[in-house]
């Protein structure tokens, strides 16, 4: 509770954090826009692969071009001025820069982004969770062998679960379940960028008005990121994944510490301690009144007959025990809450939200029937969607990590549904990204296992 005020003391003090951007999209122009408004925060450099776009995102945000004009690095942390370049390499090694905000999307440049970063004494913060969802664990353990932080964003719906677990824990609580919301219907893993709008409620004309992405919005619509995020936090608390991929229950606000119980006890649960997704929608499309569709929550459990006679007299909404109770927040704001994640690094040493296990991964899943030759796209596309499984379950098969899954062939028939195996396609293993997957693997094999 107390960052504010720290920053504001490295600002009088004239110690601002110095912070290396690289991707100043969507997600990274939402920080941006925050930047001016943080004391004690020195953008030192952006790196995009369009420095035109990465101004014109300055521009639109409402940063002064004044402060857009150093020509180097080094001119930037003279006179307090940002440098824009498309050279990352000058983010991630340069010696005047605190702390590098992955925020480019790409999950295999992510990957390289984070190793140079740490390996040059960098923190990072990584907006890239679909990099996290298939080698968080190694990614955290060569940060923590660098003497670096590695860090989940905050703003993004992981950390802020994270932040909701860790907030449980701290008071006592055994977490019986924790997740986000999702508009979900099962069909909808079958949507590709053509059907993406009308899914959503959206006609192609606005969509294209608001300049809207339609492979990333339908990476959200078709289960992709729900899977990633909730890979990305079974790996950062320890909670287990549903043996067979996400289950989405519909649910209001109300209702989430109802169908978040075990089912032994009329929930959907296969154990306690587990992610799940509370769908928007019910099962034959209507809308939920008072959804959590944009928020997290989180499940617990009073173990005591005090603790749940606690919850009845200060009128905590359970379910008709009286004993699970759900807090939440019903909203994120994305980009504009990465700050927090910013100055936790710098001023607590403290991530918010960092893998300490593999109990979670996503597998690229077929959704239509797929012939040898033919190109994966990755998430979001025409070809495969991710499915969280267990991540002993995704070694035993050999599954092969939906962040991999970009612009890979395929070597043999997949049918629909079937989710692909290393075997099925003809990956590039020159890449970080995969040497880091496949070292990841190894350490984590199992007997029967195949490994990459």
């Amino acid at each position: 509770m107390s960052l504010h005020s720290k920053l504001q003391q490295r600002e009088a003090e004239g110690r601002p954090i110095r912070i290396g951007l690289i991707g100043a999209g969507k997600f990274g122009s939402m920080y941006l826009a925050q930047i001016p408004r943080t004391p004690g925060i020195h953008l030192v450099a952006i790196a995009d692969l369009s420095p035109d776009a990465a101004r014109a995102s300055l521009t639109r945000v409402g940063w002064d071009p004044a402060r857009t004009q150093a020509r180097s690095a080094q001119e930037a942390l003279k006179t307090g001025a940002t440098w824009i370049t498309d050279d990352w390499q000058a983010v991630t090694r340069n010696a005047g820069i605190d702390i590098v905000v992955e925020c480019t999307g790409n999950p295999v440049a992510a990957v390289q982004h984070c190793l140079d970063a740490f390996a040059h004494g960098k923190h990072v913060v990584n907006v890239t969770v679909e990099a996290d969802a298939f080698c968080g664990p190694l990614l955290a353990r060569k940060a923590q062998d660098a003497g670096v932080i590695y860090s989940l964003a905050f703003g993004d719906q992981p950390a802020l679960i994270c932040d909701l677990v860790d907030w449980a824990r701290t008071c006592g609580f055994p977490v019986v379940a924790a997740g986000r919301g999702h508009k979900w219907l099962p069909h909808f893993s079958e949507s590709t960028p053509e059907t993406v709008w009308g899914n959503y409620g959206l006609t192609p004309e606005q969509a294209e008005r608001g300049g809207l992405n339609p492979k990333m919005f339908n990476s959200f619509l078709d289960g992709s990121k729900p899977s990633i995020e909730s890979s990305s936090v079974a790996n950062a608390t320890g909670l287990f994944v549903p043996s067979d991929g996400l289950l989405y229950p519909p649910a209001s606000v109300e209702d989430i510490p109802v169908v978040t119980r075990p089912k032994s006890e009329g929930g959907v649960l296969e154990r306690k301690g587990m992610v799940e997704v509370i769908s928007s929608l019910e099962a034959d499309g209507r809308r939920i009144p008072y959804d959590i569709r944009m928020g997290v929550w989180v499940t617990v459990e009073a173990e005591t007959d005090y603790i749940k006679n606690c919850f009845e007299e200060y009128n905590a909404h359970t379910d008709p025990s009286g004993r699970y109770f759900t807090l939440y927040k019903r909203w994120h704001l994305i980009g504009l809450e990465v700050g927090v994640s910013v100055a936790s690094v710098a001023l607590r040493g403290e991530a918010t939200g960092v893998a300490t296990c593999w109990n979670a991964d996503v597998v690229a899943t077929a959704k239509r029937d797929l012939m040898p030759g033919e190109m994966l796209d990755g998430e979001g596309g025409y070809t495969v969607w991710g499915k969280l499984l267990p991540a002993d379950r995704s070694l035993r098969m050999g599954g092969l990590p939906l962040g991999l899954a970009h612009n890979v062939k395929v070597l043999r028939p997949v049918k629909k549904g079937q989710s692909l195996s290393w075997a099925d396609v003809a990956m590039d293993m020159s890449t970080d990204a995969y040497k880091l997957r496949a070292e990841m693997e190894s350490m984590f094999a199992l007997p029967d296992a195949k490994v990459a």
